[in-house]
């Protein structure tokens, strides 16, 4: 519980550390991670904090430690999405500890603010991922900080993950600009 906290009945589960990739691509491939479907409905994940206090509850069952407690990466779609925990390597059967499959590549960036403004970021993302030869894939938010937090943490702070591939394609286009 955030001792903080203007309401101290909301237990605030932000990540106090976390990886400093801001403005760089990062290969996760090979990370072992905990992964957990959740539910969604047009882009918006549903009862969001009940399932990332259920994969907490079984990172703990299964004995498991994190690398960043409390860092989650959320990806949502039409119907449904997932939320992935980046844990220390450790053998189980379980079928929810995997490991990122090659190529798992990423484009890092910080939004400053909240969900509601972190559309002109992520433009430029795209556009930083296309003009570099890149294919934009599907998109990792993680949530550094929530409204229980965000005046403690200096506001509202979101890490943008955009995984990419290359392609020859937008590589070739970029060459031929750049010989005209």
């Amino acid at each position: 519980m955030s001792e903080n906290s203007p309401h101290p009945e909301l237990h605030c589960r932000c990540p106090e550390s976390y990886p400093s990739w801001d403005g760089t691509d990062q290969s996760l491939a090979g990370q072992t991670v905990h992964r957990m479907s959740i539910a969604s409905f047009f882009h918006m994940p549903l009862a969001y904090e009940s399932y990332v206090g259920k994969q907490l509850e079984n990172v703990e069952q299964l004995g498991l430690s994190e690398k960043w407690p409390g860092f989650v990466l959320t990806k949502t779609g039409m119907w449904g999405g997932e939320i992935i925990r980046f844990i220390e390597d450790a053998e189980t059967a379980s079928r929810c500890v995997q490991i990122l499959p090659p190529p798992f590549d990423v484009n890092v960036m910080l939004h400053e603010g909240g969900i509601g403004t972190v559309q002109k970021t992520l433009r430029a993302q795209q556009m930083k991922i296309v003009d570099s030869g890149k294919k934009p894939k599907e998109l990792y938010l993680a949530y550094l900080s929530c409204p229980v937090c965000a005046e403690r943490k200096g506001g509202e702070k979101i890490l943008l993950f955009r995984r990419w591939l290359t392609s020859e394609r937008l590589v070739k286009k970029i060459e031929q600009r750049a010989s005209k």
